[in-house]
């Protein structure tokens, strides 16, 4: 059996819970596992190693808002983990995300390439590894990645920066992301796995492994949701996101309030400054829930979910939604095509287009038997990432 060091950016939040379930059903298959990560908190019952402490954070913050530079600090608390990593030994890193200002990928990459027999494998769920800035481009239709980013249309935007170092960030991703022995890159959909294609990571073995969720609580048999929001019999519009801004359609849920009837209340499920929703009376703000069984009861409650992301690798809440019987309405952006499943879901361009569909369609549950909720498992993803776990593999 293997030694596996997985490596995130959290250990909550959907990259989060798939290393979590990565682990968990890795320790169960006989291997030993840790988990490193940079920000928040670790989770209990754990092997974990914290990557750094918040002021490093903060340094790593100033130096990418200063200069660009998301990814290029953290020196010194990348060192000293590079010592962790030694005295765990592994035989396999996974890799998840590695940008959020938390680790540097110049000293980690130099690591990686000084152990070919150590198998990688990097699951990219997003574009960040191969642009000279930005995780997500599709919403401002940028292609400069595809020979060079070379002026930045994103730099106001996550990870924002005060100039423009794009063309520098590509050229020096470039070098440091190539040419990595025993490497095999991942991707959570196909949309993704063809753009890397045509990126300069194309050398490598790239599999798609779909991401998927925790059938067993994400069904239709969870219990009513508690909440002192007055509901009062209104159908729910909901929303989730880690982090509520522009590219997760915050912009259209608060369009949306002003145009929506009595009938209808807007939920959003995750973090969001109150300033936004003061002045519109039919959106709630729902702060982030930890509980995925509580989470799972207001997928259930909802009358329809909508997810007007302007861009995604996949789109995990949608398969949350749908195994909950709920009807998901979602932006036709990134990997969000692949996640519909159930046939009272939909696609869509636009805001209008969902106003037309609350106007004109009547949203009901689907009842899923279990070959449908299976479409959703996380043992599907877990079984690929088991087979490449294997030894044999290595």
């Amino acid at each position: 059996m293997s030694r596996i060091l997985f490596i995130n950016s959290v250990c909550n939040g959907s990259t989060g819970m798939i290393c979590k379930n990565l682990y968990k059903v890795a320790v169960e298959a006989g291997h030993e596992c840790c988990i490193a990560y940079g920000r928040g908190e670790a989770p209990e019952g754990f092997n974990t190693i914290k990557i750094g402490n918040q002021l490093d954070i903060y340094l790593h913050v100033l130096k990418a808002r200063m200069f660009d530079a998301s990814g290029f600090g953290s020196k010194h608390a990348t060192k000293e983990f590079i010592k962790r990593i030694e005295e765990f030994k592994p035989d396999i890193i996974h890799l998840h995300n590695i940008h959020g200002y938390y680790v540097n990928i110049e000293i980690l990459f130099k690591y990686l390439k000084e152990h070919p027999e150590i198998k990688k494998i990097w699951t990219l769920h997003d574009c960040w590894a191969f642009t000279g800035h930005c995780p997500h481009f599709e919403y401002d239709k940028c292609m400069q990645w595809k020979t060079g980013c070379k002026k930045c249309v994103r730099t106001k935007k996550y990870p924002r920066s005060l100039v423009d170092k794009c063309n520098r960030n590509y050229q020096l991703k470039k070098k440091i992301f190539t040419d990595v022995n025993n490497l095999i890159l991942v991707s959570p959909s196909n949309w993704l796995m063809n753009l890397v294609k045509k990126s300069f990571l194309s050398n490598y073995e790239i599999q798609t492994i779909k991401n998927g969720i925790n059938i067993d609580i994400f069904n239709q048999s969870n219990e009513k949701i508690n909440t002192s929001i007055d509901l009062n019999n209104k159908k729910i519009i909901l929303g989730v996101a880690s982090i509520w801004d522009d590219s997760k359609g915050l912009n259209e849920f608060i369009e949306l309030s002003k145009k929506i009837t009595n009938d209808y209340i807007i939920i959003l499920i995750g973090k969001l400054n109150n300033k936004h929703i003061k002045q519109f009376n039919n959106i709630y703000n729902v702060s982030n829930i930890n509980d995925s069984r509580e989470l799972a009861k207001w997928y259930l409650a909802a009358y329809v979910f909508f997810n007007p992301t302007k861009g995604e690798a996949f789109g995990l809440t949608n398969y949350e939604a749908q195994a909950c019987g709920t009807p998901v309405v979602t932006f036709d952006a990134g990997g969000t095509s692949e996640t519909i499943i159930n046939k009272n879901s939909f696609l869509i361009k636009g805001l209008n287009e969902f106003e037309q569909l609350i106007k004109n369609t009547a949203f009901y549950k689907l009842n899923l038997c279990v070959e449908e909720r299976n479409c959703f498992s996380i043992h599907n993803t877990i079984k690929k990432y088991l087979d490449n776990y294997k030894e044999d593999n290595q």
